[in-house]
């Protein structure tokens, strides 16, 4: 087992993610997590909740995404950055802010979603899959758990 580390911009609010190897990264470029991040698309690990044990102030912003799930995005109650969400159509799951992670330079994406509104100048991979909007959640799960 082994504990991967990270936190927020001002160091507040920290977390550990215990597993036993890297969770896969992928990258969203819904219009949401532009929005949310001021920038192209955000990277993302898929982890279990029972394995993200965080520390410092953080606030639960919930709101309902277009699909009708409830999700719940943690921030920093100091500096505001998103940490991570869980969400009622994936029970047990976190998804944590990989540009939130202590490693965040040795990131591989592993897929990209919500491609039908990437940025036109974002140029993506070849060898990876990519999806118009969402995958399949069992896809999805096949792509982004270890």
């Amino acid at each position: 087992m082994i504990a991967i580390e990270g936190g927020c911009r001002c160091g507040a609010t920290r977390y550990s993610i215990a597993v036993e190897v890297m969770p896969p990264v992928y990258c969203c470029h819904c219009t949401d997590c532009q929005r949310w991040t001021g920038s192209a698309f955000s990277e993302q690990a898929v982890v279990r909740t029972e394995s993200l044990t965080v520390t410092g102030p953080v606030v639960d912003y919930i709101y309902e995404n277009r699909s009708g799930a409830q999700s719940h995005q943690r921030v920093c109650s100091v500096c505001h950055a998103r940490i991570f969400n869980t969400n009622s159509r994936l029970p047990g799951m976190a998804v944590v802010r990989a540009g939130t992670l202590d490693a965040m330079c040795t990131l591989e994406p592993r897929a990209h979603i919500w491609v039908s509104s990437k940025q036109p100048w974002v140029v993506l991979p070849d060898d990876l899959p990519t999806f118009l909007e969402n995958a399949s959640p069992a896809e999805f799960l096949r792509i982004v758990m270890p």
